[in-house]
């Protein structure tokens, strides 16, 4: 990270540590690809609330927490902490098993997200379904669409269930059971 980007990063982190960095609703706090085509304002509170996502600063945010603006990815080294994702992963582990309460978990998370969760243990208190992004040919899928679909993905699961995950389709994108893994398949 360098300039202007740094800059920011090194304001929040500031603001944070200075006890004045001005909070908001996860929902409403995270931006990009994913959270535009997820559209949690739209959705109930309820339903905000069971969404978790793993956080380089907080450990672990429901959609209806307050967070800071922050730039601390999970995949960074920090001493003396070491690999973030590392540090927080018993905490959040244990924090999911806690909330989910043998509910099924969907995840949907990125390779340095998932880092931060023993699904071992996880998959020893709930259901966990797999979800990955692929291209036609197998590899994974990336880009603005595979962003895009990633969150109609999320939207989809949280308001029809998990169920519904099976039977989707989106511009040529489609879900595919393969055995305990469902990979969302990009159009050739």
């Amino acid at each position: 990270m360098r300039g202007p980007l740094l800059e920011r990063a090194l304001a929040a982190t500031r603001s944070v540590v200075e006890g004045r960095a001005p909070v908001l609703p996860a929902y409403q706090r995270y931006s990009g690809v994913v959270w535009s085509h997820l559209d949690p304002a739209s959705i109930s509170e309820a339903t905000r609330r069971r969404i978790l996502v793993p956080s380089g600063l907080y450990g672990l945010s429901a959609g209806t927490d307050l967070v800071a603006d922050f730039r601390l990815k999970m995949n960074v080294n920090l001493a003396p902490l070491g690999n973030i994702a590392r540090y927080w992963r018993p905490l959040v582990t244990e924090a999911i098993c806690g909330y989910v309460r043998r509910a099924t978990v969907v995840n949907l998370l990125p390779k340095e997200h998932t880092a931060a969760i023993d699904f071992e243990m996880l998959g020893a208190v709930c259901d966990v379904i797999d979800v990955s992004f692929v291209s036609h040919d197998g590899t994974r899928a990336v880009g603005h669409d595979a962003k895009a679909v990633k969150g109609l993905v999320a939207r989809e699961v949280l308001t029809k269930g998990e169920g519904s995950i099976a039977s989707f389709r989106w511009e040529g994108w489609k879900a595919c059971v393969r055995g305990e893994r469902i990979e969302v398949v990009a159009p050739k």
